[in-house]
């Protein structure tokens, strides 16, 4: 399922690459993707408490410049980002009219990114603490509907579907560009693996999610992820970075 990638990278209209990096990478790698960091980011990374939290971020970032330097065929270094008003970052109107979407998110050893031409996206990954998996917590953030279907399910299931229905919904709203002003309880998506019509409703509109594509992303085990993409798109292709 998951590829080295090709030398020349090409992404296509109506395609998604999806990466997946470990972040435990030697201290050399973490120098070099530090030295593409600029002086924002690296406030940030020192802003970081325990020194792994700070190497994970560095790697993070830095890969992310990486690989959009790959697509922009330009240097890491030069990419310069802009936030929504919610935090999502995107390419800085300096890098021309850029059709290029893209979203990354990372959680203990693990980042995944997702680049698309023309649709916006959003990507999550969770590690997957079972102590958190609680109905409490489902209570808190999901929906009537979905608390109800988790309530249902035996408990041997409820682990998966959990961060199923967590990392979908994060997607989606990281695809938006809303972040937590979109409240996770008001809309639904489905718990059931492998399900391409993951979402069902949004607020009050069973139409405003219309043309949105789901999958759910098998990154290793004791992760779970998922993958949120404005519109129909042709193919998805997963690449482990070497």
């Amino acid at each position: 399922m998951w590829s080295h990638p090709p030398q020349l990278l090409s992404l296509h209209s109506n395609e998604v690459h999806v990466w997946r990096i470990g972040l435990g990478q030697p201290p050399d790698v973490g120098e070099r993707f530090l030295r593409t960091l600029d002086s924002e980011e690296q406030a940030r990374a020192n802003r970081f408490h325990f020194e792994k939290h700070r190497r994970h971020f560095i790697v993070a970032r830095g890969f992310l410049r990486f690989l959009l330097a790959r697509y922009l065929d330009t240097k890491p270094e030069d990419v310069r980002f802009s936030y929504g008003p919610y935090g999502k970052p995107k390419l800085e109107v300096e890098h021309g009219p850029s059709r290029l979407r893209f979203n990354a998110s990372h959680s203990h050893e693990l980042a995944v990114f997702g680049f698309a031409y023309d649709h916006e996206l959003g990507i999550d990954i969770e590690y997957v603490n079972q102590n958190f998996a609680s109905e409490d917590i489902a209570r808190c953030f999901f929906s009537r509907s979905e608390v109800e279907t988790l309530s249902a399910l035996p408990d041997v299931q409820k682990i998966d579907a959990f961060f199923r229905c967590w990392t979908r919904k994060e997607a989606y709203i990281k695809a938006i560009g809303s972040g937590l002003s979109h409240p996770l309880d008001q809309f639904d998506v489905t718990l059931a693996p492998g399900d391409p019509a993951a979402l069902l409703r949004v607020s009050d509109d069973p139409h405003a999610a219309a043309g949105w594509s789901f999958f759910d992303l098998e990154v290793g085990e004791d992760y779970a992820a998922a993958l949120a993409v404005e519109g129909p798109i042709q193919r998805l292709h997963r690449f482990q970075s070497r």
